[in-house]
């Protein structure tokens, strides 16, 4: 059974660390980790997780699109593990686009992204795969890779009037999208 762990807010030291490679993808202790970070990040209503987020300064990250209060348009797709991931290539076009994150809590900014990248991970198996990424995913991958880097949004927002809490989020960005029909 997996265990929740605390989730390390702004302003902890480990948030600002580059984070170390995985030596032993396939390891208990590394699998353990992928599923208390994917318990952690649903118990939080997050889209993904870092390593360094629960505390432990390692280069794995998680990736889990689902449409939910704060993003309903986002696409479905299952928890996606990414250990020792590297950005390998990206589109020209990006886009701005609000972000929030567990270990900021209460806020939005409008951050600048990609919407295509590419990237090259070891999958929890221990093969390494590559793997595109557009639009949503996209943005998650490149906020989840800053974690491992020693960034969080908060950094890549351009102006700071393009901050909000998120119970302003709630209200004027929320409330104000198109309901999409299926």
């Amino acid at each position: 059974m997996a265990t929740l762990l605390e989730i390390s807010q702004l302003g902890n030291p480990i948030l600002r660390q580059s984070a170390e490679a995985i030596a032993d993808p396939i390891c208990s202790s590394t699998q353990t980790l992928i599923e208390n970070l994917i318990a952690t990040m649903k118990q939080g209503a997050g889209v993904g997780i870092a390593a360094p987020q629960v505390g432990v300064p390692q280069q794995l990250l998680i990736v889990a699109s689902y449409p939910n209060l704060r993003y309903p348009h986002a696409p479905a797709m299952d928890p996606l593990p990414l250990l020792n991931p590297r950005l390998i290539g990206h589109g020209d076009d990006m886009e701005t686009g609000w972000e929030g994150c567990l270990s900021v809590p209460g806020i939005r900014g409008l951050v600048p992204r990609y919407t295509t990248v590419a990237v090259e991970y070891c999958d929890r198996q221990g093969h390494r795969r590559q793997q595109e990424f557009t639009g949503f995913v996209a943005r998650i991958f490149q906020h989840e890779y800053d974690h491992l880097q020693g960034k969080v949004f908060l950094d890549r927002v351009e102006d700071t009037q393009a901050l909000m809490t998120e119970q302003e989020y709630q209200k004027r960005i929320i409330q104000d999208l198109p309901v999409i029909q299926d």
